[in-house]
C-alpha cells in the first residue's frame, strides 16, 4: 500500500507542474480543454488518495495503528475531510450497515415516513418515481454537488437511533462538532485533531490564493476538489444501494446480513487503476474490514461460492447508467409482498404501475 500512496502522491505532483504551463497554451479552447483534463484526472487521482486514507481508518495501510492514523489524517485533511470524525462515524456505519435504524448513511425512506412527509397516501407515493427525466437529472446533479457536504454537516440519511449512547449533548450532530451528538467524551480530542487539520489545509489554501491568485486556487485545487466529491458519492451510493438490495428492521437485521445488502460494481480503467478497485470489491470489504484492497479480489473469488444467491453484484451496466437509473428507481423502501418480517424492499417504478 505505501507503493500506491507514493504513486498517487507522484500522479498529483506531475499534474499540478503539467498545470502550471497550461497559461503558455495560446488558444483560449485549448487552454479550456487542458484545464478541464487536469480536473478530471487529478480529482481521479484525489479520490484514489481518499481511498488510501480510508484504508487507514480500517487499520489495513500499516500495523502500526499510529501510523495509519497520521498517514490518513494527513491524507484526509489535504482533501478537506475530518479524519477521525469520518472515521468514526464510518466505523459505526460498518457496524449497522444495512440498519433501518442505526446505519450511519444512505437509510431510505420508508413508504410511511415518505407518504407523511409529503402529506399524501402511500399508494401516491408511486407518482415519485415518475419525475420528468430533466427533474431527476437536477436532483441528481445536486445530489453529486451538495452531497457530502450536506452529510458532513448535517448527518443527513443516518437512521433515527445512529448517535452514539454518552455523546455530547452541545450544537449540532455534525463531523466538526467534538462536543455535540455524534461522538462521546472520549472522542473529543481526535475530533479537535480533525479539525485542525481542515485549518492547516483551509491555511494553506488561502496562502496559495495570495501568491498565485484565488482563481487559480480555484483550477487547480476545488475543481479537482468536486470530482472528488462526485466520485465519493457515486461510488458509496451504488455501493449500498440496489433495487435488489434489501434494508432490515431492528427485528430481522444481523451483522452478516447488514454486511451483505452491499454491492460490488466496476467502472473498468478508472476504478482498478486510479480507484484501488474499491468499487469492484466492497461486500468483502464489509464482511472484512481490515483485509487491504490489494487483497480484495482474491477473497472475493474465494466467498463468492459460499454466499450464493446472498452476494449481489451489478456489473453489466455502465457505472453512469447505473447511477442515474439507480436514482430514479431506488426512493424508498417498503416491507409489501416481503415473505420475510422486518425486511424491506426498494418499490420500483416497474413495480408501481
Amino acid at each position: 500500500m505505501p507503493q500506491r500512496f507514493s504513486r498517487d502522491i507522484l500522479y498529483c505532483a506531475i499534474l499540478t507542474v503539467a498545470a502550471f504551463q497550461i497559461h503558455r497554451i495560446p488558444s483560449l479552447p485549448l487552454r479550456i480543454i487542458a484545464w478541464a483534463t487536469y480536473g478530471f484526472f487529478q480529482g481521479c487521482v484525489g479520490t484514489g488518495i481518499w481511498i488510501l486514507s480510508h484504508e487507514c481508518g480500517h487499520g489495513a495501510f500499516s500495523p502500526n495503528q499510529r501510523l495509519n492514523d497520521f498517514v490518513g489524517w494527513a491524507g484526509h485533511s489535504f482533501l478537506m475531510v475530518p479524519y477521525f470524525s469520518w472515521k468514526i462515524t464510518h466505523a459505526r456505519h460498518h457496524r449497522y450497515t444495512g440498519h433501518m435504524e442505526k446505519d450511519t448513511v444512505y437509510v431510505p425512506w420508508t413508504d410511511e415516513d415518505l407518504a407523511q412527509k409529503k402529506n399524501v397516501r402511500i399508494e401516491q407515493l408511486k407518482h415519485l418515481t415518475e419525475e420528468t427525466p430533466i427533474v431527476s437529472f437536477l436532483q441528481l446533479i445536486g445530489h453529486q454537488l451538495f452531497g457530502w457536504q450536506i452529510y458532513l454537516f448535517l448527518n443527513a440519511t443516518a437512521g433515527t437511533k445512529s448517535l452514539p449512547e454518552g455523546a455530547g449533548k452541545m450544537g449540532p450532530a455534525n463531523h466538526f462538532n467534538f462536543m455535540g451528538p455524534l461522538f462521546t467524551g472520549s472522542q473529543r480530542v481526535s475530533i479537535a485533531l480533525s479539525d485542525l487539520g481542515l485549518l492547516i489545509m483551509g491555511s494553506i489554501l488561502y496562502y496559495a490564493s495570495t501568491q498565485i491568485g484565488a482563481w487559480n486556487v480555484v483550477l487547480l485545487y476545488f475543481i479537482p476538489y468536486l470530482w472528488v466529491h462526485h466520485w465519493l458519492i457515486a461510488i458509496t451510493y451504488l455501493q449500498h444501494t440496489h433495487p435488489e438490495v434489501p434494508h432490515y428492521t431492528a427485528e430481522a437485521w444481523t451483522y452478516t446480513k447488514g454486511a451483505l445488502a452491499t454491492v460490488d460494481r466496476t467502472i473498468g480503467f478508472i476504478g482498478r487503476h486510479f480507484f484501488h478497485e474499491i468499487i469492484d470489491y466492497h461486500v468483502v470489504h464489509h464482511l472484512f474490514s481490515r483485509i487491504p484492497f490489494y487483497k480484495a479480489e482474491e477473497a472475493t473469488k474465494a466467498i463468492q461460492p459460499l454466499l450464493g444467491e446472498k452476494y449481489h453484484e451489478s456489473k453489466d451496466e455502465s457505472f453512469l447508467y447505473s447511477l442515474m437509473t439507480t436514482f430514479r428507481k431506488c426512493i424508498y423502501v417498503s416491507a409489501k409482498g416481503s415473505s420475510q418480517p422486518g425486511v424491506l424492499h426498494f418499490v420500483r417504478a416497474d413495480d408501481s404501475k
